[in-house]
């Protein structure tokens, strides 16, 4: 094996990290952010947890990925470790499917239908396939299938360079001399986590290993270390990324490490207590490719089934490791909102950022009713309620703003791409609307502290007027919560009868100014509440109008005036609200007006 052959080895193993990436990815933006709904919801039971940590790692081909998106699930407090151990025991299983698909490589034979299983023979029509696809294709899923099958093809492409470049190691003494070293099972375990933990992909070393065994000089018994010392290295990528988290993400990293370190430990003896008394035959023969993928898969399925009954001690056992500082328990651990480990698999941290801006849209409008109902009952306590409830509205929006941006940065599906806008443009307007709490509060404060008071009629009019608002607000946030365009239609005419009431209202007090029933000192407070409660009103259109104009693809000013000029479904919504609200007020409603 000369220097070229090395370079080809090294050539081959970016090829495979680099499909293996490519291919990940794709796998991500195709499942979306059902990974992250699925694993909150079906966590509950330990052979749920399982299966579906078993059907992740198939999904997305990569248990470092899934163990790294548990650290970040945790360190945002939106899952408890007990849930992932059962995911981290699933994933270990699920990661052998790529073994076997490595396996193909070892296939010898003239048949043409085993010549087609071969890598070397149906990579090349995969790759076309995909290439064609994203080069024609139209829908960006189209073009994500068709990056997954390239992403495939140049992996198995990796294999094969891999394959070809030791295949002189067959007929070398020296490489001979070297497996020896292997004979011992220790040294097999160091070499095998070792290996692993640098270039972090268990796949990738498991794969060299296949390849290293089609030279028909690695035996059964060098193999099975190593397989395990493989096992043990992927826990790397998870210590890598607890690094800088809480300490219960680091636990999810801990249970990691613990889960493969006790299954080497425990079945290593085993097997060669079980050879010395047996004398086992096959550990002195030669192993294969298909061989590899067989330990690997008996291996983590035995590891997996001892340690199943005892997920509770492993979280114990993560519990004793790290352990809480005093402070930690004398105070909850505040978690982080947005985990930066997430940004790895961002159709994941496109679902954790909508629920925050969820959280962050129903912060503003429980501070919005608070606001309005202190103008009736004025409190201390709900003004510093509103106070600190806007300041947490600010954070929220620094920290979404800037990591919807990072996501942004990321080559992202369709659907995503728009979420992602939708919440850029909505979280300011949520914003917006808690500072319009906070205006309106300090119009309520102002009125206490001088003991003025709004004339009955006056108090009655604004309180219609809020009920109106009250409306359009919960249909604003229904709209984004629910991503439905049908409640979003629903609110522009709601805001329009917000504005004819504000004029009505208007009108009235002048009235009541010219007939001295109110001073103009309320008159001013009164004013800036009529003006707050019309913008919050305006930032409710802006949100159903972002809903509108992502997803109708239509701009949004030319639709606003066609809808208000001549669209009878926005005219029918309008006079049936308005007449609801005129009837509130006292005010003859339209048909009335009409009839008379």
């Amino acid at each position: 094996m000369d220097i070229f052959s090395v370079i080809t080895l090294l050539g081959g193993l970016a090829f495979f990290l680099y499909g293996m990436n490519v291919m990940s990815s794709g796998l991500e933006k195709l499942a979306g952010g059902k990974l992250e709904i699925v694993l909150k919801k079906m966590t509950s039971n330990k052979f749920k947890s399982l299966l579906l940590g078993m059907g992740i790692t198939i999904a997305i081909q990569s248990s470092s990925a899934l163990t790294v998106m548990l650290v970040g699930l945790v360190n945002s407090g939106i899952m408890e470790l007990s849930q992932t151990i059962g995911v981290l025991m699933g994933s270990n299983v699920g990661t052998t499917l790529t073994a076997w698909i490595l396996s193909l490589s070892g296939i010898e034979g003239d048949n043409p239908f085993l010549k087609m299983l071969k890598p070397e023979s149906f990579s090349p029509i995969i790759a076309l396939i995909g290439v064609i696809m994203i080069m024609t294709a139209k829908h960006n899923r189209t073009k994500d299938i068709g990056k997954i099958m390239v992403g495939f093809s140049v992996l198995m492409t990796g294999m094969t360079l891999m394959s070809g470049a030791v295949s002189p190691l067959a007929d070398s003494p020296q490489f001979s001399h070297i497996l020896t070293a292997f004979r011992n099972p220790i040294m097999g375990v160091l070499v095998g986590a070792v290996f692993t933990g640098v270039i972090q992909s268990s796949a990738a070393s498991v794969g060299i290993l296949q390849a290293l065994s089609l030279t028909g000089q690695v035996t059964y018994g060098m193999a099975i270390p190593i397989i395990m010392g493989q096992n043990i290295g992927t826990c790397v990528t998870a210590l890598l990324s607890s690094i800088g988290v809480n300490r219960s993400a680091k636990r999810v990293a801990c249970v990691h490490i613990c889960f493969n370190c006790i299954g080497t430990l425990v079945i290593l003896p085993i097997f060669y207590g079980l050879y010395w008394l047996l004398d086992f035959a096959f550990v002195g023969s030669a192993i294969d490719p298909a061989g590899v993928a067989l330990v690997h898969t008996i291996f983590n399925i035995v590891t997996t089934a001892m340690l199943l009954p005892f997920t509770k001690l492993l979280e114990k056992l993560a519990y004793t490791l790290v352990r809480d500082s005093k402070k930690e328990k004398e105070a909850k651990e505040k978690h982080a909102m947005l985990d930066e480990r997430l940004l790895a698999t961002p159709a994941v941290a496109i679902e954790v950022c909508h629920g925050v801006t969820m959280e962050m849209a129903e912060l503003s409008k429980t501070t919005m009713k608070l606001a309005i109902n202190m103008l009736f009952q004025y409190d201390k306590a709900t003004e510093e309620q509103i106070e600190e409830n806007e300041n947490r509205i600010d954070k929220y929006e620094d920290k979404l703003n800037a990591y919807l941006v990072r996501i942004s940065k990321h080559s992202l599906s369709s659907k995503d791409s728009r979420t992602v806008s939708k919440m850029l443009h909505c979280i300011g307007n949520f914003e917006r609307i808690g500072d319009h709490a906070v205006n309106i509060m300090e119009s309520a404060h102002e009125l206490h502290e001088k003991g003025l008071h709004f004339s009955g009629d006056a108090a009655k009019e604004l309180r219609t007027l809020c009920d109106a608002l009250l409306e359009t607000l919960n249909m604003a946030y229904q709209a984004f919560e629910k991503d439905d365009l049908a409640i979003a239609h629903q609110v522009e005419p709601l805001e329009e009868v917000i504005d004819t009431l504000n004029l009505e209202l208007k009108n009235r007090h002048i009235k009541r100014l010219q007939n001295e029933e109110c001073t103009v000192e309320l008159g001013y407070i009164y004013q800036d509440l009529l003006t707050n409660i019309e913008r919050i009103s305006d930032h409710c259109s802006n949100i159903a109008g972002v809903l509108i104009e992502i997803d109708e693809q239509q701009n949004i000013h030319k639709y606003l005036y066609k809808l208000k000029e001549n669209d009878e479904t926005f005219q029918e919504s309008y006079h049936q609200y308005l007449n609801h609200y005129y009837l509130e007020l006292g005010q003859p409603t339209l048909d009335e007006v009409v009839d008379a």
